[in-house]
């Protein structure tokens, strides 16, 4: 399919405005929260990425009615007739995301059932179902798995249970809370994710009536309620994307001003594109951020759970570091895969060196099971275009930076991947002023 293949001629700086709107890891929780409520909930800042896609077609196949509201970005999801899905449908629709998991909880609070397909997702390390499921269990669901997927059964009101997560799993703790905020009884889950997406679900569940305590502690305590109503929200920006671009324009020596995006969710980010060298400046509408000019410079970097280096961050400013002078350590504590991408950037002519051995102080868990998880990057290089598969979402836009601060042409196969969390990408990367172009482009021309 010649549209999922991308051919960026490299070497100009990226230089322009472009647009961040409601973050990947809310919006698609948000929608699916609306299942909870007895009426309509309407949804604001919704980005066109193929996550929404996905959960609108899951959530329509249940009987939800999702239609878009006056506004841009807006959506009317009403839950008054949820139903049962035939499994073939679902498993047609949830395609490669993770995101069905989710619907289990308030499914079985809706319906007293539910199925699961098989799940994809990006392939950047372990991150096993079958601890949703066990807190499921927890709950009083009975659980049945067979080939075609996961049947779940509540034969009467799911319960207020004690969990302690081992890892602030982001999707542990989403599927807590919407399971919990209309189980009988209280809940209390410790070494909770506190991500801002996370805050930000929170308060959607608030506006519909459900009531959620946040410690200091990473302890959240839901009290179940009878009854949700709908909601009225606005998604929080996607910090995770304008980073990307902020790391574009590092990498390009490029200027870039990405309106919508908000310093409070990217203080760890901001201190960090500071250190290396890069140059921001926040206003009310959104952070500019580019390349000042001289030399970028080495810095020791461990992702951590929030309000730590997000994980997400780490493979775009990984290009960045590549033109940075002297040696860079990463160390990767989230995903053990997460580096895996590296091998690219090498045959682009980056110097990176992949080690088993954790190369920093943050506790990690992947130390002594034989994971490459740190990385030291040898700058600056000069990086050559060429041909780049792209292995994940987060990994193919980094892809992306590098190819466009690359000499020459590079050929960039598996682009629909980028369409999972960066909207518009396409229109967004041309209206920067990168020389990008799709092969069947190529035949019109001809």
């Amino acid at each position: 399919m010649t549209d999922d293949v991308l051919l960026v001629h490299g070497g100009n700086p990226l230089e322009g405005e472009i647009r961040v709107r409601g973050a990947k890891n809310l919006v698609p929780k948000a929608m699916v929260a609306a299942l909870l409520g007895q009426g309509p909930s309407r949804l604001r800042n919704v980005p066109d990425i193929r996550d929404v896609k996905v959960v609108r077609g899951l959530l329509q196949l249940h009987g939800v009615t999702v239609r878009t509201g006056d506004e841009d970005g807006e959506l009317i999801l009403d839950p008054s007739h949820v139903e049962s899905a035939n499994v073939a449908d679902i498993d047609a629709h949830a395609g490669s995301s993770r995101i069905p998991i989710l619907f289990c909880g308030p499914l079985l609070h809706r319906l007293g059932h539910a199925f699961i397909p098989g799940l994809g997702g990006c392939d950047i390390g372990g991150r096993p179902v079958d601890f949703h499921f066990e807190v499921l269990r927890q709950f009083g669901a009975t659980i049945e798995k067979h080939p075609q997927g996961t049947y779940l059964v509540a034969p009467q009101r799911l319960r207020g249970t004690k969990i302690e997560l081992p890892y602030p799993s982001v999707g542990a703790t989403e599927q807590v809370l919407l399971t919990a905020v209309l189980a009988e009884g209280v809940t209390e889950l410790r070494n909770a994710a506190i991500e801002p997406e996370i805050v930000d679900l929170i308060c959607v569940l608030q506006k519909m009536g459900a009531i959620i305590t946040l410690g200091t502690d990473r302890t959240i305590l839901i009290t179940g309620v009878d009854e949700l109503n709908g909601y009225t929200h606005r998604a929080l920006p996607d910090r995770l994307e304008a980073a990307s671009w902020a790391c574009a324009a590092l990498a390009t020596k490029g200027d870039i001003y990405v309106r919508g995006a908000r310093q409070l969710e990217m203080m760890t980010f901001l201190n960090t594109f500071r250190k290396v060298g890069g140059a921001f400046e926040v206003d009310d509408e959104g952070i500019r951020f580019w390349h000042p000019g001289g030399e970028l410079k080495a810095i020791a970097l461990e992702t951590d759970v929030h309000p730590g280096f997000q994980t997400d961050w780490q493979q775009p400013l990984v290009v960045a570091l590549t033109q940075a002078t002297g040696l860079s350590i990463v160390h990767e504590t989230v995903y053990e895969s997460r580096l895996g991408f590296t091998g690219a950037l090498n045959q682009m002519g980056a110097h990176i060196q992949l080690y088993r051995e954790c190369l920093g102080a943050t506790p990690c868990r992947f130390g002594a099971r034989n994971f490459l998880h740190s990385a030291v990057v040898s700058g600056p290089s000069k990086l050559m275009g060429a041909e780049l598969v792209i292995p994940d979402l987060r990994g193919g836009f980094s892809y992306l930076i590098a190819a466009l601060a690359a000499e020459g042409t590079s050929t960039v196969h598996g682009i629909d991947l980028i369409n999972r969390g960066y909207e518009n990408f396409m229109d967004k990367l041309r209206d920067l002023g990168a020389h990008v172009e799709l092969p069947s482009e190529q035949l019109v021309d001809a």
